[in-house]
């Protein structure tokens, strides 16, 4: 099944004894509940992880036909008014997010119970997010191994630096630092540049099958540009599907950042990591509004999905619901969500996220 595919079996053989062996703490928000006195994780979860076709289908059919109509509608909106079509992106972005959610469940074999339908639906689901679904794939599955582990931050995940990390850059380099960190970069410049940019080139990689898996991504989008080029033109192409882009990108990376950035999340060393913590308490439960819950693929229950990446995204909201024990976790809303943006440092001495405006004078100034 590839390098990807053994990597995430091997994960879920680790995670399954790491569960049912576990003899730490449960995080919440007031104690710490035992392991050992709650149910063992491998079997309570286990009745979730299988695929279930007709929803799958369904999902398939609910996400990609309405994308569709919407791409045609903004280029028919393009002779009304732009703005007609700029408002028209924003469910666009949302489906197209949904699309990346399906993708996502295919890179860890949830979606379909045969792994060839996932990989072929995978490359599809890559290609209309511009992303090489076999790269992507093992890279977040180096990022589910290491999640709160200071010592394999980097892989598939926002960098985040240590206050003491940081205290020893340089002025230069903690400027740099400052910018990755502001909102404005870091949600709104950097998504679209991965995306639609650094992915066409892929700065890292692991194997050759994902060099393969990007050449045949590009090749793809090539391949339909210039299709859509020919019959509808450049600027019309670019004009629609930019937007799109633009906005699936930050809302995806938004989700991303506040699934495990947040004040009291969870990261320790190496030697001291546990997969239970990582996935209870270094993952929060984004209790987002029905419409958004729908449209991000129940992703906002990324604690279940830590704990077992083989659900399927359509029985997270079940497994949270019917399991009392997996809903003392961190719990995110919209409105508190916003408040993480400004925390960019992870203070080893309190255990929890910061500011920069915490740091003393002499932190800010560095060297």
């Amino acid at each position: 099944m590839g390098a990807s595919h053994d990597l995430e079996a091997s994960h879920d053989l680790e995670a399954s004894h790491d569960l049912e062996a576990s003899h730490e703490a449960l995080p919440h928000p007031m104690t710490m509940t035992p392991v050992s006195a709650a149910p063992a994780w491998a079997d309570l979860v286990a009745k979730y992880q299988s695929p279930d076709l007709r929803r799958s289908i369904r999902q398939i059919c609910n996400s990609f036909l309405p994308f569709v109509a919407l791409l045609v509608l903004m280029y028919f909106s393009l002779q009304v008014s732009y703005w007609v079509t700029l408002v028209l992106a924003i469910p666009a972005a949302g489906f197209l997010a949904r699309i990346f959610i399906i993708q996502h469940d295919c890179g860890h074999g949830s979606f379909f119970k045969s792994m060839r339908a996932n990989d072929r639906l995978g490359f599809i689901c890559g290609v209309l997010t511009m992303t090489p679904y076999k790269h992507w794939r093992l890279s977040h599955s180096i990022h589910h191994r290491g999640a709160s582990s200071l010592a394999k931050r980097g892989i598939g995940s926002i960098g985040t630096l240590t206050v003491g990390e940081y205290r020893e850059l340089s002025r230069w380099r903690q400027l740099g630092y400052r910018i990755y960190r502001h909102p404005l970069f870091l949600f709104g410049v950097a998504p679209v540049f991965n995306f639609v940019v650094a992915q066409r080139f892929m700065f890292t990689a692991y194997s050759r099958k994902e060099w393969a898996s990007l050449h045949w991504t590009n090749l793809a989008l090539s391949g339909l540009a210039v299709l859509l080029i020919l019959t509808i033109g450049l600027k019309a192409l670019v004009l629609v599907y930019l937007p799109i882009m633009v906005v699936a990108s930050s809302v995806g990376t938004w989700l991303f950042y506040v699934q495990h950035q947040f004040e009291h999340t969870y990261w320790v060393a190496d030697e001291d990591w546990d997969y239970t913590l990582a996935a209870l308490k270094g993952s929060s439960y984004y209790n987002l509004p029905a419409v958004l819950r729908w449209f991000t693929g129940n992703i906002g229950f990324h604690h279940i999905h830590h704990l077992s990446p083989r659900i399927p995204n359509y029985r997270l909201q079940q497994c949270h619901e019917e399991n009392p024990v997996l809903q003392r976790v961190t719990i995110l809303t919209l409105a508190s969500s916003l408040r993480t943006a400004s925390m960019n440092l992870w203070d080893e001495q309190t255990q929890r996220l910061v500011g920069f405006r915490s740091l003393s004078p002499a932190g800010r100034s560095g060297r």
